[in-house]
């Protein structure tokens, strides 16, 4: 057995080896049971459990790689092991084998990032002049220690651009650069800072920076770029939350657990729940429709999930320690799963958010009015039928004390695994998006009213269930339609009308739900939700109740099955919607085994009254209404039966009478939007190499280990994400706060502090001035975590002001230029060039917020999933943070200037200066559209001469009044051109070349 491990085997897994693979060694039985990164290698006796004879019998993995053993070299290492796995008596060679040693200790303790955020001092400078506050003075410390001075401040003209381009994204007119330009008071600049913060394109600019950090898009991307349906009201979330200046500490708890809030924030206009929103960025990934491994694709999906979160509020990479610790940072695998085990205590929904929190008001009033008559009633029929001793005995409606039955008992004659029974479950366990299923679990012996459009009718439940009320099945969905499909789950069913399950394990796969009515049952097998395609068709169910020969709706109860099979062995949850009448009820599901049978449904719900044309009783003689209620009457007469149903049937009216006027105060109507839902807490399975065929050991949900210790974080019943949000807030983590300051100092100035804003680990660059990133993060934290606040305080620096010119002594002494001397330009991004050109030419919409534009396609834009409606080629007019993102037929103009492909968190744009941006500033219709428009806006306007025109342009188009040298060119060029064609000054094809000719200046595309 030695001779063939060692021929086959220790090149790769010895102490020969030069690197050993998989941290595995097979040169002594005590190696292989100490294992490597997949696990335990060998169990000795039991060659069924050994890792190693899977692998070379090519299972799970494949060793060796270069080709399968014989049968009989397989043979022998099966008998080795099933006969003990004996080893002769020597030593190990090298028996310590060489490892990296995790030290997560030595790793927080040795890097900037992990440490407290400090509160120093602002420091002593020479010049006294310059600093207008505590900003300045880091930045001059730094700069005076260097031996360099600033540089000029910019001009009046370039400052106030500038200012405009970063707070809202737009140049300003002509009349607000004269009106600055011609202001020499003090506060002018600071009452130009004030105003572009209050302007409600504030939220505009900088919610579009927010988007690039959670990959926003539209679609799937994939193979047929399925929509993300609704995905835009997270977009008008941010954009509102900017403006309203939402403290960020609350603007992160909300993308963590909005929708777990108990106050969540309200819209100041409409009163819909605003919090909950946020939570949609958790779900604006990539989704792959019927993948063949779902467990696989949940893994890749909570890959990127976790990637964005910890890139986004912790500026750490996270996502790269799935396969194993990282390799770099004090983060381990384990903190990996811990975060994980949130997202699969957590699933996506389509939320009903403008109705939510008004419905839950009248869902709780709903409850107090089905409570109070409950009780009426039965008060009423007990004292009744009590009192009626004069007809041959006691009659009383009562509550049995007998024990519920249990959920097995019954079920095992027939050879059926009960995954879920609302007979025996806890409460924390009824979980529903809405209020449809109503307040908590009908239980055995609950009086309900029952109306099949011909009768009212009470009743008496005789088994545990979920049960939809009727009161609910006038909601409504004002949403848009989809473009290219969202899947087989039509929102409009589901949205604020589903009940769940909690997440069970399956065995055989085949599931089988008792239920009774019509609805839809689904099987949301590892959390995969995009249903296209036949691979997941049987994952959903629609079903109707059983008909009588009247081919009348009954109230059977009856067996849906679900063919699971293919999902054997995987993580599920069910859910169900009722049919528009909301005649459904949900008792249990099943897992069949053996012969398939199923125990019988059970009994009807009994009636106890039924009010139609005329009032009659139900009850039959010693009729025993079933336990835990029983109705019971000795030898009543019709007499009796009369006198009980006469004092009920008002309570029943009555009842029904509150129920409709409640039912005047439902909002019907709500758009929906993607959010989180609640779910079963859950703690996740480490994965050997980040492979989710190779589960390893259970990991407790928590917050990274370097900042809270290995201790499990306390989650309640639910997903603990609520906890976790206030971790990631909390005052000891000194991440957050220094990660959303560099953003926004990286966004003004041009460079963040930390040049690598979504990376602080060891593989990103150190902070050029760790004491003024402290001192912005104390600030921030300090001023309620306002974003508007660090803003006003940055813009109205020296530092922000300071021009682009260099001096040799800094180009020689700092030619990366941390400390700042200077200001290099900065050239407008994508959607700032677009907007441009749309507010220069007259054509800019300023509406706010609402569905996208479709995106336009041009003729180069082909392939699956090419959405069937083209937009219009200048988006409507709108700006561009409203134009639809879509992850396979993204903007070609965006492209050429670096918007980001929506994949993961995108913190810092690329920079690229290539051919094509110059050839879609000459070649593009859009742009040659605006050129057009632009001068025929100018001519329209009060200039007349050629001079008037020129310094219209420029104002407009660079925000300061042309040169004289400017004006002779322009006015050379014009007479030149207008002689060619014979035409006068006002040519318009004349002026269209020269405002085409300043788009494509540099000073058009760049900030100074």
């Amino acid at each position: 057995m030695r001779p063939l491990l060692a021929e086959r085997c220790y090149a790769c897994h010895s102490a020969k080896s030069s690197k050993v693979r998989g941290g595995l060694r097979v040169d002594h039985t005590d190696l292989m049971l100490a294992g490597g990164e997949s696990g335990v290698a060998i169990v000795p006796g039991a060659p069924d459990e050994s890792l190693l004879i899977d692998a070379v019998n090519h299972g799970s993995l494949r060793m060796p790689p270069d080709g399968k053993l014989t049968s009989e070299e397989i043979a022998v290492l099966t008998r080795w092991v099933a006969e003990g796995a004996y080893w002769p008596a020597s030593e190990i060679a090298d028996a310590v084998m060489p490892t990296e040693e995790f030290d997560l200790q030595s790793r927080r303790s040795s890097h900037w990032a992990w440490q407290p955020v400090a509160s120093p001092e602002p420091p002593k400078v020479a010049d006294r002049g310059w600093p207008k506050g505590d900003i300045d003075r880091f930045v001059l410390a730094k700069m005076e220690a260097a031996g360099l001075t600033p540089a000029p401040a910019k001009d009046k003209y370039a400052l106030l651009r500038r200012l405009y381009f970063d707070l809202i994204g737009l140049p300003p007119t002509r009349q607000q650069v004269e009106t600055f330009a011609g202001d020499d008071s003090p506060e002018s600049f600071e009452r130009v800072v004030d105003g572009l913060l209050d302007s409600p394109r504030f939220g505009e600019r900088w919610g579009r920076h927010w988007l690039d950090l959670v990959r926003y898009a539209e679609s799937r991307g994939h193979e047929f770029d399925y929509d993300a349906p609704n995905a835009y009201q997270y977009r008008d979330y941010v954009i509102r939350a900017f403006n309203q200046d939402v403290p960020y500490d609350q603007f992160v708890r909300e993308h963590i657990a909005g929708d777990l809030l108990k106050q969540p924030r309200l819209n100041p206009d409409q009163g819909y729940n605003e919090s909950i929103l946020g939570t949609g960025f958790w779900h604006l990934g990539e989704w792959v429709h019927s993948p063949v491994d779902t467990r696989k694709d949940e893994a890749t999906r909570f890959d990127n999930m976790v990637d964005v979160m910890s890139k986004t509020f912790l500026g750490m990479t996270v996502a790269c320690a799935r396969c194993h610790d990282h390799k770099f940072d004090a983060i381990s695998s384990r903190d990996y799963y811990a975060l994980t085990g949130f997202l699969q205590s957590s699933d996506y929904r389509q939320v009903r958010f403008e109705s939510l929190e008004h419905n839950r008001k009248v869902a709780l009033k709903l409850a107090a009015i089905d409570r109070k008559f409950q009780d009426s009633l039965r008060q009423s029929i007990d004292g009744e039928l009590s009192s009626r001793e004069d007809v041959g005995g006691r009659a009383a409606l009562t509550r049995s004390t007998a024990d519920p039955p249990t959920a097995t008992a019954a079920n095992d004659p027939h050879n059926v695994r009960v995954l879920f029974d609302y007979a025996v479950a806890a409460p924390h366990e009824f979980m529903q998006d809405g209020f449809t299923f109503g307040q908590a679990i009908r239980q055995a012996g609950d009086l309900y009213l029952h109306h099949d459009g011909r009768h009212l009718e009470l009743r008496v439940a005789q088994q545990a269930s979920a049960a939809a009320d009727p009161f609910w099945e006038i909601l409504r969905n004002d949403s848009q339609p989809s473009v290219n499909g969202s899947g087989a789950l039509d929102p409009a069913t589901w949205s604020g009308r589903t009940l769940r399950t909690p997440t069970v394990m399956l065995d055989t796969g085949r599931v089988a739900c008792l239920v009774r009515g019509g609805g839809q049952a689904f099987a949301c097998v590892n959390s995969h939700r995009l249903l296209h395609g036949p691979l997941h068709g049987q994952n959903l169910v629609k079903f109707a109740s059983p008909t009588d020969e009247d081919q009348r709706e009954t109230e059977e109860l009856h067996w849906v099955r679900l063919d699971l099979t293919l999902h054997a062995g995987s993580r599920v949850c069910f859910e169900f919607a009722p049919n528009a009448d909301c005649g459904l009820e949900v008792l249990r599901i099943v897992e069949v085994a053996g012969d398939d049978s199923l125990p019988a449904p059970g009994a009807r719900p009994v009636n106890l009254l039924r009010l139609s044309e005329r009032l009659s009783a139900s009850a039959d003689t010693n009729l025993q209404i079933g336990a835990p209620l029983s109705l019971v009457t000795a030898d009543p007469d019709q007499e009796i039966e009369t006198a009980v149903a006469a004092q009920t049937a008002r309570l029943i009216r009555q009842w029904n009478r509150e129920r409709e006027s409640l039912q005047a105060e439902v909002q019907q109507h709500s758009r929906l939007a993607i959010a989180m839902m609640e779910c079963s807490a859950e703690d996740d399975r480490r994965l050997i190499r980040g492979d989710s065929a190779s589960p390893a050991e259970t990991v407790p949900r928590r917050f990274l280990e370097t900042i809270d210790g290995p201790g499990p974080l306390v989650a309640g019943g639910g997903s603990g994400r609520l906890a976790l949000a206030d971790r990631v807030n909390a005052p000891d983590n000194p991440l957050t706060s220094r990660v959303i300051v560099n953003r926004i100092w990286q966004h003004l100035i041009g460079e963040g502090i930390v040049p690598t804003p979504d990376n602080f680990g060891v593989l990103g660059e150190a902070p050029t001035n760790p004491e003024l990133l402290d001192f912005l993060a104390g600030e921030f934290d300090r001023n309620g975590k306002s974003v508007k606040s660090m803003i006003r305080s940055i813009v109205l620096s020296s530092t922000y002001r300071t021009s682009s010119q260099v001096d040799a002594k800094s180009a020689e002494r700092d030619p990366d230029n941390d400390w700042l001397s200077h200001l290099p330009p900065k050239r407008l991004d994508a959607e700032s060039i677009r907007d441009s050109l749309l507010l220069i030419a007259g054509k800019l919409d300023a509406t706010p917020y609402g569905p996208s534009v479709p995106v336009h396609l041009t003729s180069f834009m082909q392939g699956r999933g090419r959405p069937k409606k083209n937009g219009p080629m200048d988006g409507a007019g709108r700006r561009s943070v409203y134009l639809e993102v879509r992850r396979n037929f993204l903007s070609p103009l965006g492209a050429a200037f670096d918007a980001p492909t929506p994949f993961s968190t995108m913190g810092r744009r690329t920079r690229s200066n290539v051919p094509a941006q110059a050839l879609t500033l000459l070649n593009d219709p859009f742009v040659q559209d605006r050129a057009r428009d632009w001068a025929e806006k100018t001519l329209s306007g009060e200039a007349t001469t050629v001079d008037g025109l020129t310094k219209a342009f420029y104002y407009s188009g660079f925000g300061r009044p042309p040169s004289a040298d400017e004006l002779r060119l322009i006015a050379r060029f014009v007479q030149d051109e207008a002689q060619q064609r014979r035409s006068d000054s006002r040519d318009v094809v004349v002026w269209t070349s020269v405002a085409h000719a300043l788009i494509n200046t540099k000073e058009f595309l760049f900030l100074q």
